[in-house]
């Protein structure tokens, strides 16, 4: 791995920076340095494309307009207004963490790395971009774009997978990270990731770190980073069954703890999509206490990707033949089920079913 002369890295600073300040997009929690609104758009950004999170931000931002609105908000109210961006867990850990900042911190975020560190959902790389972009603290934001971007520049050969690897770009970017302007450097870094620097083809052309960077000198761009580790998914088959009865559908939620906590979905069973309808049926009324009849073929398949886990689901429409059903589950209408969170899966069922109804 090369390393930098202090005037290089002054060059470095001067031309990301510069960079930067010239091409920098126009984002809506750019407006300020307001620390609740970066907060929620740096956990808002994880592993969703900004373009995605855009008009999520700006409808939390309308809902929830300061810290204390979200701090005390019902947890469904959240929960819906983070509907379809995944990892609910977050905007969970995330009111957490702002309760702390206010009963604790008397609603401040604390300038302290250890602190902001202890908030609920905090990790180092959430931390090191609030205390920068807020406060102008030099703490380095590692994210997948800047270690993507490190990793070239110095052909870092580690494993980005391996927690351990975290650490090099850590130190090394204390280092480098511009103590006059962290801010910009941080983003401008994370910018050049998002824009120039891209996964499968770098804009090498187009990048004002060109000069520096020896994956792109020695022809080896494609190279890094280094990503050994493979995720293995599990398959699970599901049946979903939108059951109808005078303009009302069953629903049910989901459990307090686990995958997609307290979210609401259709009846649902974990079975074989090519089970025998009777297994079928035998499993639903063993579930929810329901006796239903159902077409042939199902009127959608969603398949959803998880980390760590792939949903197969077939979803049908049902009558109840015989109703006994559990408490589990209860009638609601679509302006009620407006008011509640689904999971992604579901809001595609639901809007796959409004299709075949004409509605939509």
């Amino acid at each position: 791995m090369k390393t930098l002369t202090p005037e290089k890295i002054d060059a470095f600073r001067r031309a990301l920076v510069g960079w930067y300040k010239k091409n920098r997009r126009d984002l809506p929690w750019r407006m300020n340095q307001d620390p609740y609104r970066i907060w929620v758009s740096e956990i808002m950004l994880q592993q969703t494309r900004v373009d995605t999170v855009i008009p999520y931000f700006e409808r939390f931002m309308t809902k929830f307009p300061t810290m204390t609105d979200f701090a005390y908000a019902e947890e469904a109210e959240i929960l819906k207004a983070w509907e379809g961006l995944g990892y609910y867990s977050r905007v969970r850990n995330l009111q957490i963490g702002m309760r702390t900042v206010i009963e604790e911190f008397g609603g401040e975020m604390p300038r302290d790395l250890k602190d902001v560190l202890s908030l609920k959902g905090v990790g180092p790389y959430t931390a090191g971009a609030i205390l920068s972009i807020v406060y102008g603290l030099p703490e380095p934001a590692v994210d997948g774009n800047v270690m993507r971007v490190i990793s070239r520049i110095f052909e870092i050969p580690d494993d980005i997978m391996k927690s351990k690897t975290r650490k090099i770009f850590e130190e090394l970017l204390y280092q480098l990270i511009d103590p006059d302007d962290p801010s910009s450097f941080n983003q401008g870094l994370m910018e050049i990731g998002a824009l120039v620097c891209t996964p499968t083809k770098p804009m090498c052309l187009l990048c004002p770190l060109q000069e520096f960077c020896s994956a792109h000198i020695n022809g080896k761009e494609t190279d890094y980073p280094v990503k050994i580790k493979k995720i293995k998914t599990k398959k699970i088959d599901r049946i979903a069954m939108i059951v109808e009865k005078e303009g009302q559908v069953l629903v049910e939620k989901r459990p307090e703890e686990g995958l997609l906590a307290n979210l609401w979905q259709f009846p649902t069973i974990e079975v074989s999509l090519s089970d025998h309808p009777e297994l079928i049926r035998l499993a639903i009324q063993k579930e929810y206490g329901l006796d239903l009849e159902w077409q042939e073929t199902p009127f959608v398949h969603v398949r959803h990707i998880f980390s760590h886990l792939v949903w197969e689901m077939d979803a049908y429409t049902a009558k109840v033949v015989a109703e006994n059903h559990t408490e589990q589950v209860k009638w609601m209408n679509e302006s009620e089920m407006a008011q509640y969170a689904f999971p992604v899966p579901y809001q595609k069922v639901w809007q796959a079913f409004l299709k075949q109804k004409g509605e939509i």
